[in-house]
């Protein structure tokens, strides 16, 4: 995959990690790319940290932006991947830094008829404080250095720093499966993603829309694969999400068990990226 690559950072009201994970974007070895920053109605805090960061960099930088209406991730993200460019389209959160061949693993394990999912590493509070205060390039420490910290107890999955080689039967073994997918990194072909409408903006508040999309994605036709060892994404530790952002979350699990009945749908409830004729196919027979 030589192509352009687009990769949709979602945000909302945290800009200092925002800025250290656009850093961790600027020291990417692969540079044919392109950010997309997914904003959920953040305040000009946000906007600021984008500008001066567009300011400095020769990475093409895009910024699509909502009205704050309470956590709505899935709509976000569609209005991101509209104004994208990119052949290849990876997803990760404004809280996870990249280490710098995070860009250059993806295009290398990119495949037609597959989607990626790769893992995620949690940084512990106190490590995060750390990175937020002092604002060193830690994720382009050697990888002995953090897989160090996590014996040390500063974050988990420290064997995910080591390049291990990793067997064919682990890298299919979840190829026909949703879950246990992390949403801040995926990575999908764009015509896959446009041929499935993107993301299902029926969900409101935090769960299982990423679910949504990759069973969605699997009855494409595509097959996952689950690629560890290369390069996870480093979560930067927080709280809890707002409450009042979230209160339409407990009709999620509804949405995704009707979705599991419905064998052969592929095209969400409400999509940016529903064309008329797609429309027409998600309403039911008179």
């Amino acid at each position: 995959m030589n192509g352009l690559i687009s990769i949709i950072v979602s945000t909302y009201n945290w800009p200092e990690a925002l800025e250290r994970v656009l850093v961790s974007l600027e020291d990417q070895t692969d540079r044919n790319f392109e950010i997309v920053i997914a904003d959920d109605g953040s305040r000009d805090e946000t906007r600021t940290a984008i500008d001066q960061f567009k300011a400095k960099t020769s990475l093409t930088v895009k910024h699509f932006w909502q009205e704050d209406v309470g956590y709505r991730l899935s709509q976000v993200r569609n209005g991101a991947i509209h104004i994208s460019e990119g052949e290849l389209v990876i997803f990760t959160d404004g809280d996870c830094c990249l280490m710098p061949n995070f860009i250059a693993s993806h295009r290398k394990v990119a495949e037609q008829g597959c989607f990626v999912t790769g893992k995620r590493v949690f940084l512990k509070s106190r490590f995060t404080n750390f990175i937020l205060n002092r604002k060193p390039s830690f994720h382009k420490w050697p990888r002995g250095v953090l897989f160090m910290l996590g014996l040390l107890a500063q974050c988990n999955r420290p064997f995910q720093f080591i390049p291990l080689p990793q067997s064919k039967s682990s890298l299919w073994q979840h190829e026909d499966c949703w879950k246990k997918a992390q949403g801040c990194n995926i990575a999908a072909f764009r015509k896959d993603i446009d041929a499935v409408a993107g993301f299902d903006e029926s969900y409101i508040g935090h769960g299982l829309e990423d679910s949504d999309f990759i069973l969605r994605l699997l009855r494409l036709g595509l097959k996952r694969k689950n690629v560890e060892y290369t390069s996870p994404v480093l979560h930067l530790y927080h709280g809890r999400s707002l409450p009042q952002r979230h209160q339409n979350a407990n009709l999620n699990p509804a949405k995704f068990d009707t979705l599991i009945a419905e064998t052969n749908r592929f095209l969400p409830n409400e999509s940016l990226l529903l064309g008329p004729d797609k429309k027409a196919a998600t309403q039911p027979a008179p």
